[in-house]
This record gives C-alpha cells, sequence and structure tokens, in this order.
C-alpha cells in the first residue's frame, strides 16, 4: 500500500482539464488576408471541471472578473469584417490571467474586486505551474506561431489587443466609452485615438482606464513591442457591447476606422 501510495505522489497532480472541458483557444478567420490580428486574452469563463468554478457561484464568474464581457463577439464580428485572423481564449481570467506576466501577482487573484476566489487560495507551486502549462503557455504559444508564419511569409501584421471594463469600479463610474492604451510604441494608438475622438460621439480614454507597463501586462510588452509590430491594446465598456446589437455596432465603427488606418499604419 505504502509503495502505491508514493508511486501515486510520484506520478503528479491530475491533469487540469479533462477530456470534456473545451479547448483553450478558438481561432476565427484564420486564412484571413487582412494585415490586422485581434487578440482576446479574457474572452472566455470557462473554469475546467476538476475545479467546480473555482469554488464561485456562476453569478460571479458572470461578472466583469470572471471575463472581459461582450468582447468576445465584438472580436468575432471584427474578424469578420475585416477578413482578420483572431484568436479567443476560453477560460476565466480567474483560473489564470494570460494578459498577466508569470511573476505577476494577479496572475491568479485570490481576491478579484472584492470577491474572494476559494480555488485559488493557497495554491502550491506545482499547482500554479500547471495552470501556466495548461492555459497560459500554449495560448501565447500560438499566437507566437503566428506572427512567426506570417513574418517568414513577408505578411505585415497590425496587432490589436481587445479588452472590455466595468463601467464602474469601486464605487467610481468610468466616463469613458472606449480606452486606448499603450506603453512605448505610441504608432497605433496615437491614430486610433484621434480617430475615435474625432468620431463626435464618444468620450475616449487616453491610457484610461488602465495603462500598460511591463510588470502589470503581456500581451504588449511581449508580442507587440517584443517584436517591433505596429500595435495598441483597445479598452471598451461593457454595458455598449453587452448584447449582440452593441457588439455589430462596434464592430463596425471599429472596422470602418481601422480600414481608413490602415495604409497609414502599415509597414512598406
Amino acid at each position: 500500500m505504502a509503495r502505491r501510495v508514493a508511486d501515486s505522489r510520484a506520478q503528479g497532480p491530475a491533469p487540469l482539464l479533462g477530456r470534456d472541458d473545451p479547448a483553450i483557444y478558438s481561432i476565427h478567420r484564420a486564412q484571413g488576408a487582412s494585415p490586422y490580428m485581434l487578440l482576446a486574452d479574457h474572452a472566455g469563463q470557462q473554469v475546467p471541471q476538476a475545479l467546480q468554478r473555482l469554488g464561485l457561484p456562476q453569478a460571479e464568474l458572470d461578472r466583469h472578473i470572471g471575463w472581459d464581457i461582450g468582447i468576445g463577439g465584438v472580436t468575432r464580428a471584427l474578424a469578420g469584417l475585416l477578413d482578420a485572423w483572431a484568436i479567443e481564449q476560453t477560460y476565466s481570467r480567474l483560473l489564470i490571467d494570460c494578459n498577466r506576466p508569470l511573476a505577476s501577482p494577479t496572475l491568479i487573484p485570490e481576491v478579484s474586486d472584492g470577491t474572494v476566489v476559494p480555488g485559488n487560495a493557497g495554491l502550491s507551486d506545482v499547482q500554479r505551474q500547471q495552470r501556466i502549462d495548461a492555459i497560459h503557455a500554449p495560448y501565447h504559444a500560438r499566437i507566437d506561431a503566428e506572427l512567426a508564419a506570417r513574418a517568414d511569409a513577408g505578411r505585415p501584421t497590425l496587432l490589436v489587443m481587445m479588452h472590455s471594463f466595468t463601467p464602474v469600479m469601486n464605487g467610481v463610474a468610468r466616463p469613458w466609452h472606449a480606452g486606448v492604451l499603450y506603453h512605448r510604441d505610441t504608432r497605433f494608438a496615437h491614430a486610433l485615438l484621434h480617430a475615435l475622438r474625432d468620431e463626435g460621439d464618444l468620450v475616449v480614454g487616453d491610457n484610461q482606464p488602465y495603462s500598460v507597463s511591463s510588470s502589470s501586462d503581456y500581451a504588449v510588452p511581449v508580442h507587440g513591442e517584443g517584436r517591433g509590430l505596429v500595435h495598441v491594446e483597445l479598452e471598451i465598456r461593457q454595458d455598449l457591447i453587452a448584447d449582440a446589437a452593441g457588439q455589430h455596432a462596434w464592430a463596425e465603427r471599429l472596422a470602418r476606422i481601422f480600414v481608413t488606418l490602415q495604409t497609414q499604419l502599415q509597414p512598406t
């Protein structure tokens, strides 16, 4: 008996993802001709069945802490309008945040906007690494592979990180309809900021409601700046894209703007 227990422990923890759990990402317009590439790191709210919703009621996973509400629908619609390659990450940002560097304290949050996440409490190094290996690493490896293939083919890339934000945070209302985020490279960000403000009906944040840094974000520093690509992170307020009508309206607006900006932004 003792030997069987020891052998079992040597095999490590059970796999995080079971046969009935969904794939970690979905690809749209895999052969898309557009130079635009769309990344939706927080599009999904799934949790592996083995982790039983991280000990949370479904209502908590349905909140903004569980995913970027509405951004999946915007991303899919925009990909279709532009004929652009897009990727949606399937699992909840509470399981592991795919837009965080591995050293970030919010990579696997124990508390999010006042909600304690029981399934994230006291994780061992092995358990943390299991989530990285199962979700974070292969998701970004797929993006890396696509970027490398485009580079090898001499295809230009305009990279857009798609996100949404809650209208109220910590009791404070956020006035912006959208936010344009960037770190050191402002080529795409400044052009998009001016284009959105020129629409005339939008309040647009300049590095608001968030700003980007190499310690708090992954996609911009690694995929954008790390490869020297023209890129931007876009945030849309969630109440504007909570339903299909809002998602399609924003996709149509962005498609029109992106087509106009493409000549200006696309490397020659």
